[in-house]
This record gives structure tokens, sequence and C-alpha cells, in this order.
């Protein structure tokens, strides 16, 4: 089931496989992240425990300050400690961008690839 977020991101929930995939647009926000959890939450085909694939190949600018980052972390996410999740990336900001939410969850089950295909054969295995 695929659902866009305005502008700022479009993601598709499989139940069958247990993954979320999101792409982001040219900018990230803490608006744009805020209002994809909350959809993603509300969505009935998802639960916290399922793995994630963001895909942040797209990205041009982030915005997001310090608090952003904690408040992402301790607050907006909606996935569960233990789900895996996957930062695609293409640029060193977006590395960064995705190395920040790695370091302040609690649980280091977050890896970063260069690829969607490394990513899925991280989250789903051979």
């Amino acid at each position: 089931m695929k659902q866009a977020v305005g502008k700022a991101a479009d993601y598709a929930v499989d139940a069958r496989k247990m993954l979320v995939t999101v792409r982001f647009g040219s900018k990230l926000t803490i608006v744009d992240i805020g209002r994809y959890a909350s959809q993603l939450a509300a969505n009935p085909w998802f639960r916290p425990d399922f793995s994630e694939i963001v895909d942040l190949r797209d990205v041009q600018e982030v915005d997001l300050g310090a608090d952003d980052f904690l408040r992402l972390a301790d607050q907006i996410d909606p996935f569960a400690p233990e789900a895996k999740r996957a930062f695609v990336v293409r640029t060193s900001t977006q590395h960064h961008a995705a190395r920040m939410h790695q370091i302040l969850r609690i649980q280091r089950n977050i890896q970063i690839f260069r690829s969607i295909a490394e990513a899925e054969k991280w989250i789903l295995g051979p």
C-alpha cells in the first residue's frame, strides 16, 4: 500500500514482508518527518516491529537541528527499538543525518547503505 505524504515523502507498507519503505524529497524537515511518522502510525497495515528502508538519496537540504534529532529519536519515531532500520544515502550530508539517528537510538540495529539492494539484502536476508 503506497501513500504520499505531501510533496515531502512517499511510503509503502508491505505487511507480508513486514517492511516499510519511505523516500524523502529534496528537503528534509522535522515537520515532514513528523507528518510521515503520524500517517504511518495511523496506517492499519503498519506494526512498530516492522523493518524500514529510508531512502534519502533525493535529499539535497537537511533542515534539522540537534533538538530535532533528539525529538525524532525520543518522541516522533513510531518504530519499536528492536526494528531493523536501513538508511540509503548518496552524499555526506545524507550520511550525517542518518548517522545522527543511528547514534541517538538505544538499539544498534540501524545500518547505512549506498544502494537499495544492499539495504534490502540486510533487512530481508539472503
